[in-house]
């Protein structure tokens, strides 16, 4: 699109790599205040070899099926992404913004990025056409998904634990991850009517590894069940990735 309105409204056209650099210089700044150092100098590294890259390789015409290419370049584009974010760095453009956005309103950087891309799609169906729209669209709901899949760290879980070993349990449990826990004291099973005591806590899909091996090291016989979480309101910590 930036190419396309320099070449119509300046003497000169602004490149796709150029562009990319010049369309996140804002953000980097926007990044280093509100996420991080290291994550601000590794996306600038991102950025520059992505732009590097279009400006040195030759496309690969695989096919030329449009519905093809929306589908499988969402994919492959939503699994880097995710994969980016997922070790703490970033691929530049929208992703900054939707991690500064999803702590303030919970909302999935899949989700934000579609929302803003949105404008662009309408932009680009009065620019190329609407049948471009459209599969420009359906690339965008491709990538959000599958980076909403592999970045792991924004998808809550609930977990209910059932032990009567609760004091090893805490301990163990806040050793590996960062998460306050309710305690419940006094429960009765209804088969042997043992006396247990239950935990709550909510945790990232990211943790669930963590959560595991901390069971295992403190409990392995505890009853554990985890859940998805719709919403959360109150505090709850969440780090800036």
């Amino acid at each position: 699109m930036l190419t396309t309105v320099s070449s119509h409204s300046f003497p000169f056209t602004i490149s796709t790599a150029l562009g990319l650099v010049l369309l996140n210089l804002p953000l980097f700044l926007l990044a280093w205040r509100s996420i991080g150092r290291n994550f601000t100098i590794f996306t600038i590294i991102s950025v520059v070899l992505a732009s590097l890259m279009m400006k040195w390789l030759n496309p690969i015409h695989l096919t030329s099926d449009p519905i093809i290419c929306a589908i499988f370049g969402g994919a492959v584009n939503g699994f880097g992404t995710g994969t980016a974010l997922k070790n703490g760095i970033s691929t530049g453009g929208l992703d900054i913004l939707g991690l500064v956005i999803r702590r303030k309103t919970g909302r999935s950087i899949g989700t934000i990025n579609i929302i803003f891309n949105s404008f662009i799609v309408v932009a680009a169906g009065f620019e190329y056409g609407w049948p471009y729209a459209f599969y420009s669209a359906l690339g965008l709901v491709v990538n959000a998904r599958i980076m909403d899949m592999v970045y792991t760290r924004q998808q809550r879980m609930q977990v209910m634990i059932i032990t009567d070993r609760p004091k090893t349990v805490i301990d163990s449990v806040q050793n590996h991850i960062r998460r306050g826990i309710t305690i419940v004291h006094d429960a009765e099973g209804a088969y042997h009517h043992d006396t247990k005591t239950i935990l709550f806590t909510v945790i990232s899909r990211y943790e669930m590894s963590e959560l595991e091996e901390a069971m295992e090291e403190s409990d392995p016989s505890a009853f554990v069940s985890i859940s998805d979480t719709v919403k959360i309101l109150g505090r709850f910590y969440e780090p800036k990735l």
